[in-house]
């Protein structure tokens, strides 16, 4: 699948830490070439650490539109097309309606959605025409959990990753007949720097409890699903959400 020596062309945002970096390792250990995406110098550092490749880093703010353009084009440039794009760039911020003011209000809501939901929109559209022309294009959309159960501390969050959860099923039904397939993983809590202040905090135990088995996800159980449904045989499932949060939500 795909072009050179090794494996698919596999780009991932927020590729520098987290869920994004396991993602990246776990693409790199299955023979893979991984075009990490960050705003930062880690990127390159991580980049320069996988196994196999040979990798590449690239840069850009996905909320910029013409910042996805290079960033993909890079990308492209780098590994020579693209197979598999993971959306996983994201942040998680909470505000209370009941303190904040409008314009912090307003000032939230497009920082949030300019990034969790209309940056993955476009970083899609700049690579459609990359992994139309691939064997088997896969897109994976990194959500969570609170699309489908709420987040009354991040109202911005979860509807901007209810909106990316549409999305994925909205781009799975238009890009199936081309034999582009798009999945959906929604994590709960996973142990990162994103969720650290909310882990090391008064809730931390709270929100482990949330879970029967009394913790939240390590960052590569959240990549094997990403996995999973970038695979070769997983075009059938295309559309699907994938809940991987421990039980702590049943979606019915």
């Amino acid at each position: 699948m795909g072009s050179g020596a090794g494996g698919r062309r596999v780009l991932v945002t927020g590729g520098s830490r987290g869920i994004g970096r396991a993602v990246c390792e776990a693409f790199a250990a299955a023979g893979d070439r991984v075009a990490v995406a960050s705003t930062g110098p880690a990127g390159a550092d991580l980049a320069r650490a996988l196994p196999g490749g040979p990798h590449v880093a690239v840069s850009g703010d996905v909320a910029d539109p013409a910042a996805v353009q290079r960033l993909v084009a890079d990308a492209v440039a780098a590994l020579g097309g693209l197979d598999v794009v993971v959306n996983n760039a994201g942040v998680y911020d909470e505000l209370d309606p009941l303190a904040a003011s409008y314009e912090q209000w307003q000032e939230h809501w497009r920082r949030t959605l300019d990034i969790d939901l209309l940056g993955p929109a476009w970083v899609v559209f700049c690579a459609l025409p990359h992994l139309l022309a691939s064997p088997a294009g896969r897109v994976v959309n990194v959500g969570s959990r609170g699309a489908s159960r709420g987040e009354p501390g991040a109202v911005a969050y979860a509807a901007a990753k209810a909106g990316l959860t549409a999305m994925g099923q909205s781009l799975a039904q238009a890009l199936a007949p081309h034999g582009v397939a798009v999945g959906s993983v929604l994590p709960g809590f996973v142990e990162t720097e994103m969720a650290r202040h909310v882990l090391d905090g008064e809730r931390g135990d709270a929100v482990r409890a949330q879970s029967p088995a009394g913790r939240v996800a390590r960052p590569e159980e959240v990549a094997a699903a990403v996995l999973f449904l970038a695979g070769e045989q997983a075009f059938w499932s295309t559309g699907a959400v994938l809940d991987v949060n421990g039980a702590s939500y049943l979606r019915t």
